[in-house]
């Protein structure tokens, strides 16, 4: 099934019939998804298993097995290298509950949409199921649950402080961020004949030692940043018994993420420990130079992908079809945002493509059968870091800032936005190219820097709608997020508002909020709602804060410090109030009314409950009154039935 001559590759062995076909009796590497194979180069464990076939290595991909039994873990046969082991594009427990911990309705990245495809903690899982398949191949993890979960962190699920997942896992290698780099080292050197428990010296990796290798690194650790020994962070015992210690660990953690000048770190687990060396250098801009040691951001997505889902499955995928029609410019993020992990996961550094490459992958997107004229998305992380970089690649090695935005926009960061407006005309030049969108976040404190950009955007690629994310409005909690003031997207409002008037259009932002982060409290929120009202803005899309593992926010959360600044920060911790939070984003909303008079009172601001128009919500219905009393007497009658 999978050579069907219909498709223009064949797609990775997913059955023994696959591989007779390419007459190969036994694969190097088996990778492992939790999510469906979609041959895309948006889903990251299939781009790996690509840029492994590209440099000449037999890969399969097992894709969604039961777990079960170790059975499924069998059908390609025993590897010769290893078992690449990821939970898919995502984190498996994130994709299965929301920040109210209720299942989601829908898996995106399962046929049909389906739940239940894949098991919580899925790397840990399928790792172990590995293990029993063949227990003398090593197992590598990565993705991104592997990437987030590397060192001891708090899981917000279990409401409790783990392990880092090698431990769990017992794998023998994990690497992180973007693995192309280390994942090619490594099977690069195994190839040679190298043995798994011998690479020791990959960077952007992490592997177990023992108690007598980490006592040395205890008695002699790192204490500047040049001097490149070990920085010994606190124990995972250290930092299930004390805040404090947890909070201290995610500073140290955070200051070493510089490829440039990050050191390696080491953490105790009991009587061994996890050692992680710096993290991988970032890709190259453009074409590969040619040589083996070179992996460039071109030949990714020169590889031989399909660009659709296996034909082994019958139903839509709705990750797919999201991203099907959507084109990535490049990789990485410098904002630093506190709540998001790209740029723990795909680094600082911004990684761009060439245009020619770009125009190569419009024209195959152009052969596509369902291709209609319209690119989705021309982005990446963010909408305008394409080609974004430090004015000195020395400067940038030896920076130690955690954002090159915030508190304002670094004096050395070049914000040059020609090289993507260039893009964004040749690919709107492409014969059978109608329209193209920009659906990714725009970030708006480098856009306003770029009157040109503004106008090419409002003129030609929104299709009257542009998503954009101030996230809040208090300064207090904007600092805590590390997300430019609210002027500066109100600046950005008004040049987008008049470029798109200059290009005769009616067009409008829509922002985005985020309810209960660390730092804000129920005033911050009413704050917040009073601009949405003076502002004549009523958010449908509304992001409750999820503490996923090892963010910066994540650790206020659980912490109740600013890990950055070793000082308390306010966090609203129950569901309730959470809850109480997010219905005073949608205050418009007669459905979160009662929650949202509620929060007003427990903010002190009854002078915004009332029928004025400096009101925010109306007194109690009499509707409500009456849907109230009914729901306090079914529930006397639940308590005394106990």
């Amino acid at each position: 099934m999978a050579t069907q001559t219909r498709y223009a590759h064949p797609f990775l062995p997913v059955t023994r019939a696959d591989m007779q076909a390419r007459g190969w009796e036994q694969l190097d590497i088996i990778i492992v998804s939790g999510d469906a194979y979609v041959d895309h180069p948006a889903f990251g464990p299939v781009l790996i298993a690509r840029f492994l076939e590209g440099r000449g290595f037999k890969v399969g991909i097992i894709s969604q097995p039961d777990w079960h039994s170790a059975e499924p873990f069998k059908a390609l046969g025993k590897p010769r290298l290893f078992f690449g082991v990821a939970a898919g594009n995502l984190d498996s427990m994130l994709n299965r509950l929301t920040a109210q911990k209720k299942n989601r309705s829908e898996d995106q990245y399962s046929p049909g949409g389906r739940t239940n495809c894949r098991p919580d903690r899925a790397t840990i899982v399928y790792a172990q199921r590995c293990r029993e398949a063949y227990p003398d191949v090593p197992i590598v993890l990565g993705g991104i649950e592997a990437s987030l979960r590397r060192i001891a962190h708090y899981d917000y699920w279990s409401d409790k402080v783990r392990r880092s997942i090698l431990m769990d896992a017992k794998a023998d290698l994990l690497i992180f961020g973007m693995g192309e780099r280390p994942v090619w080292e490594v099977a690069d050197r195994m190839r040679r004949g190298e043995r798994i428990e011998d690479l020791r010296d990959v960077r952007g990796t992490a592997y177990i030692i023992n108690d007598a290798e980490m006592k040395a690194h205890e008695a002699d650790p790192a204490k500047r940043a040049a001097d490149q020994k070990v920085v010994v962070l606190p124990s995972y015992e250290e930092v299930v018994a004390g805040k404090l210690e947890f909070a201290r660990m995610s500073r140290d953690f955070q200051m070493e993420t510089n490829p440039g000048n990050g050191r390696p770190l080491a953490q105790r687990h009991g009587n061994r420990a996890v050692y992680f060396n710096p993290p991988a250098r970032p890709l190259e801009d453009g074409e590969s130079k040619g040589d083996s040691s070179s992996v460039a951001m071109d030949e990714l997505y020169d590889l031989n992908f399909n660009r659709v889902p296996h034909p082994m499955y019958k139903e839509r995928i709705p990750a797919y079809e999201t991203v099907k029609h959507s084109i990535v410019l490049m990789r990485g993020c410098f904002g630093g945002c506190t709540f998001c992990s790209i740029t723990e996961h795909e680094g600082r550094v911004i990684q761009s493509r060439s245009a020619e490459s770009v125009l190569r992958e419009v024209r195959a997107l152009r052969r596509m059968g369902d291709f209609r004229g319209t690119i989705t998305d021309l982005g990446g992380p963010t909408a305008n870091m394409y080609k974004l970089k430090c004015k000195s690649e020395d400067i940038e090695r030896r920076c130690r800032k955690l954002s090159c935005v915030h508190p304002g926009v670094c004096e050395n960061l070049q914000t040059d936005h020609g090289p993507l407006i260039d893009v964004m005309k040749q690919v709107r030049a492409e014969a059978g190219v109608k329209h193209v969108f920009i659906a990714s976040g725009v970030r708006y404190d480098l856009a306003e820097r770029s009157p040109e950009y503004v106008k090419e955007l409002a003129a030609h690629h929104v299709g009257g709608q542009l998503s954009v994310a101030p996230e809040h409005v208090s300064p207090r909690v904007l600092e805590k997020m590390k997300k430019p003031g609210i002027e500066s997207f109100e600046r950005f409002q008004h040049m987008f508002a008049c470029a798109s008037e200059e290009a005769g259009k009616e067009q409008y932002d829509i922002p985005y909020f985020i309810s209960g982060h660390p730092g804000s409290a129920l005033d911050d929120m009413v704050e917040l709602a009073l601009w949405l009202k003076q502002n004549g803005k009523r958010p449908r899309q509304v992001q409750d804060f999820i503490p996923t593992p090892m963010s910066v926010a994540t650790a206020m959360y659980y912490t109740g410090m600013d890990p950055l600044k070793m000082e308390p920060v306010y966090t609203a911790k129950g569901l309730r109030e959470k809850r109480l939070q997010k219905a005073l984003l949608l205050f418009w909303n007669p459905e979160h009314w009662p929650l949202a008079r509620e929060a007003l009172q427990q903010a002190g601001r009854e002078d915004l409950i009332g029928r004025g128009p400096h009101a925010l919500v109306p007194p109690e219905t009499a509707a409500e009154a009456s849907r109230r009393k009914q729901a306090e007497a079914r529930e006397r009658q639940e308590r005394r039935a106990r």
